[in-house]
């Protein structure tokens, strides 16, 4: 029996995520920080800066994606079952400006066989949301953990 047997499903995504986190610098060099972590669930909030903007002077449509992917990343795979997107889409709502801070809320809305589907809302600080990013993931096999 492994020793990620053993951990509840929130010490399990918490495990999950640190793994991860040590070996993100895409998220970490972009300014984010995971801010929370569930089964199926994470948060990551990022500050937009000048170098995030675009030629409208509103944060680039990139940064606010990736923040989404990312929130995504940390809850498909909070289940120690390497994942991956296998597609994702996002509808942007409203601009977000240089001195604002994201969050990007990620929950899971269905998991089957080796697929789930993941809902992520991107709000500013003021809680109005700025975009909705739907992903799909796929598992690729192994673990984060290292028992295979």
């Amino acid at each position: 029996m492994s020793a990620a047997s053993e951990l509840s499903p929130q010490e399990l995504a918490e495990a999950c995520a640190r793994a991860m986190w040590d070996d993100d610098e895409a998220s970490q060099n972009l300014g984010m920080t995971l801010d929370g972590v569930g089964p199926g669930t994470a948060m990551l909030s990022m500050t937009v800066d000048g170098s995030k903007t675009n030629g409208h002077g509103t944060c680039h449509g990139g940064y606010i994606f990736t923040l989404a992917d990312s929130a995504f990343a940390f809850a498909c795979n909070s289940y120690d079952q390497r994942a991956v997107a296998q597609h994702c889409s996002i509808t942007f709502i409203a601009p977000a400006f240089e001195g604002e801070r994201l969050t990007a809320s990620a929950h899971e809305v269905q998991r089957y066989g080796r697929s789930g589907i993941y809902d992520i809302v991107v709000t500013n600080q003021k809680g109005e949301p700025v975009a909705e990013f739907r992903g799909q993931s796929r598992t690729i096999g192994g673990t984060l953990l290292g028992a295979e």
